[in-house]
């Protein structure tokens, strides 16, 4: 069996699976020459035109700039920069709607062109043999080439993953997508510079052979080719007209029967695979000195009048490609498709940008391209799954992105779907697979980032905690040093330790703050000392059980002289206690008088009314008085000798506000003895200082 680079030379073609033959309808664009657009009024140039992450930005608003100046700036090999198509005026730095399938916006960098298209100083390399291949693939980089059919892969990284392992170069000229033919009348009048591209790639990978695969459709291209790598090592492979014979896994099938491994790239099978519309950008980039900031753009669709091939800035809206260029819109049903029928997307509005991997806008009419608004059920004819270029299964596929099944959707290898549309071209019920297709992946992959977000950050938390401490052990150890540096040099110089010595201090000072126990009594000191000798003497002389009459009579001198002192503490107490309980005996015994003294009152006062003037009631008047005299009296007598009141009996006794002092009227005060009114006010005065007496009545 020949190798499989002679088989190559020797004309071997294989077949992909499955696959589709649309409509090519290719011819409509390839009637005229290649047209060049007009600078539009105002560039919009997205910050991110590539797979991976955007540049960071090296311009401001009111910035001027020139044509082909860096406007963002790269620090990682998954970015790129992009640059000004022409010099002007940088108005804005904003958001704006980009070619997306999601019509979301992204920043973007807003030009006004100045219209004298004055381009920076530039840089080229006429020998590219005396360069080395790190210099070159750093050129590459710095112009912004990036995959221009249709993936966007950073060019620059792709070639330095291929780098002393590439067998074989395969360049990509199959362009598959009808309408497209952006490729097409590239090769066919740029073919000399897309050699010179490949030569450069060559040079920086040094591959054993080179293929072009072309699809059949192409003559006047394949002639062209043949023209330019006469002489050349380079091997131009025509092969059947069947789509998506230009995905890049199914070319290296057809050329190399070789199946790029899962979750793999090319080159770990010894193979890379470039664009010719890359390759045409690469030779401008070294040989020029140009970046990639303008590409040719297929304009076709039965609403433009003249669909043509146009050279167009990057960043130029599509508006300003229709208005200049023929378009006229459906009436019924306006669409502009950016990219092909099959893998192309809907635009939201015209104002969106065209972009490096931008090649085509197609403008179909109501009757040229039906809508497929009317999604039916799926009858399960199996016709996705005999089409599929990657053997997948479409239609389980589509099951689970509608459920949110996203694992299984991995499961059963979404990553592999290209996206070619083939299984919604054959599917009788109109579904949309590509759409939900592209929805799982785009939520795969955001749930993919968020994993490896939380990830890099429960790493950076325990890197933190670790540093945590490591710092405090280095610290610990760092002062456990110093210390033992210390103490060995007071110990070198004869001098104490200062830390033994500061302890030291401390006891002295706390045991002269604590108070000194109470000291033991002379007789009792020597009585316990007599205690222990004599214990001591009984050990000595053999006796179980000494005589301890001497401690029994040193306990009972103690508890002797814990009851004097209990007395004595009892009998120093105040005398508030017993002042306490006279005053609450008294306070009783002025209730009952009080109470004694408001009834005579009551009654004196009802005789009064009556006008009763009789001895009797006189008689009756001074008996009361006399009665309330030796009841206060009784009550003095009372309040010495009364016992402490029962703990359950409350007496409320009024501290703050005086209690009146209640006397008969005037009228019988009169013929009341002095001696009697004395007798009561000394009665008062003697209480407890609690109660108080108020006479307003007395004359």
């Amino acid at each position: 069996m020949l190798p499989l680079i002679e088989q190559i030379k020797n004309g071997a073609l294989w077949d992909f699976p499955g696959g589709i033959h649309p409509p090519e309808n290719k011819h409509q664009s390839t009637k005229f020459g290649i047209a060049t657009a007009s600078v539009p009024k105002q560039i919009v140039l997205p910050i991110k035109q590539h797979i991976g992450k955007p540049g960071m930005l090296t311009v401001e608003t009111g910035e001027h700039v020139l044509k082909g100046q860096a406007l963002t700036k790269y620090d990682t090999s998954f970015t790129l920069p992009v640059h000004a198509p022409t010099s002007g005026k940088v108005i804005a730095v904003e958001p704006r709607t980009t070619a997306h399938p999601s019509g979301l916006t992204e920043m973007c960098i807003v030009i006004e062109p100045d219209g004298q298209d004055t381009w920076v100083e530039r840089k080229t390399i006429k020998d590219f043999t005396q360069s080395s291949p790190e210099e070159l693939i750093e050129v590459i980089r710095q112009a912004g080439i990036s995959g221009m059919g249709g993936a966007g892969f950073p060019t620059a990284k792709k070639i330095q993953t291929g780098l002393a392992r590439t067998e074989i170069l395969i360049v990509n000229a199959a362009e598959c997508e009808p309408y497209i033919t952006a490729d097409d009348v590239l090769m066919r009048d740029y073919a000399e510079e897309i050699i010179q591209g490949i030569e450069i790639v060559e040079h920086i990978l040094k591959p054993q052979l080179t293929v072009i695969g072309i699809e059949d459709n192409k003559p006047e291209a394949i002639a062209a080719l043949d023209k330019a790598a006469e002489h050349k090592n380079i091997v131009i492979r025509v092969i059947p007209t069947k789509y998506p014979s230009g995905g890049e896994k199914q070319l290296i099938k057809v050329l190399t029967n070789k199946e790029v491994p899962k979750n793999g790239i090319p080159a770990d099978i010894g193979l890379l695979v470039q664009n010719v519309g890359s390759l045409h950008a690469i030779k401008r980039a070294v040989i020029d000195g140009e970046p990639l900031i303008q590409r040719i753009v297929t304009l076709t669709g039965n609403s433009f009048h003249k669909p043509q091939n146009v050279w167009t800035l990057v960043g130029t809206p599509v508006q300003d490609l229709l208005n200049e260029f023929g378009y006229q819109a459906d009436k019924k049903l306006q669409r502009l498709i950016m990219g092909g029928p099959m893998m192309g997307f809907t635009i939201p509005h015209a104002q969106v940008p065209i972009t490096k991997t931008a090649n085509c806008i197609l403008a179909p009419s109501r009757n040229e391209i039906a809508s497929s608004d009317s999604e039916m059920a799926c009858i399960r004819c199996g016709e996705c799954a005999a089409v599929c270029p990657a053997s997948l299964l479409p239609q389980q596929l589509q099951w689970h992105a509608k459920a949110q099944e996203y694992d299984k959707c991995e499961e059963l290898n979404l990553k592999d779907c290209i996206e070619c549309g083939a299984c919604a071209y054959v599917c009788p019920s109109e579904i949309p697979l590509v759409q939900y297709y592209r929805q799982a992946k785009a939520e795969i992959r955001t749930r993919t980032e968020e994993a490896l977000a939380a990830e890099r950050a429960k790493i950076r938390f325990e890197e933190k905690k670790a540093r945590l401490e490591r710092d405090k052990s280095e610290r610990e150890n760092r002062f456990k040093k110093a210390a033992d540096n210390r103490r060995k040099e007071m110990k070198d110089s004869g001098g104490d330790d200062a830390i033994a010595a500061a302890i030291a201090r401390v006891k002295a000072q706390k045991a002269q703050s604590e108070p000194a126990s109470s000291e033991v009594k002379p007789a009792v000191a020597a009585a316990i000392a007599k205690a222990k000798a004599k214990q001591a003497a009984a050990a000595k002389a053999g006796q179980e059980t000494p005589d301890n009459s001497e401690m029994a009579k040193l306990r009972e001198e103690r508890k002797r002289l814990a009851r004097e002192k209990k007395a004595a503490k009892t009998d120093q107490q105040p005398e508030s206690k017993e002042d306490k309980k006279a005053a609450v005996a008294a306070a009783v015994a002025r209730a009952k008088a009080r109470k004694a003294d408001q009834s005579a009152a009551s009654e004196t006062t009802q005789t009064d009314n009556n006008q009763k003037t009789s001895g009797n009631s006189k008689q009756d008047a001074v008996a009361a008085a006399v009665a309330r005299a030796k009841a206060r009296k009784a009550a003095q007598q009372q309040s010495e000798t009364v016992e402490e009141p029962a703990p359950t009996e409350q007496v409320k006794i009024r501290k703050k506000r005086p209690l009146p002092l209640l006397l008969p009227e005037p009228r019988h005060v009169k013929r009341l003895r002095t001696n009697k009114i004395k007798q009561i006010l000394n009665l008062r005065r003697k209480s407890s200082g609690l109660f108080y007496c108020q006479l307003t009545a007395c004359p």
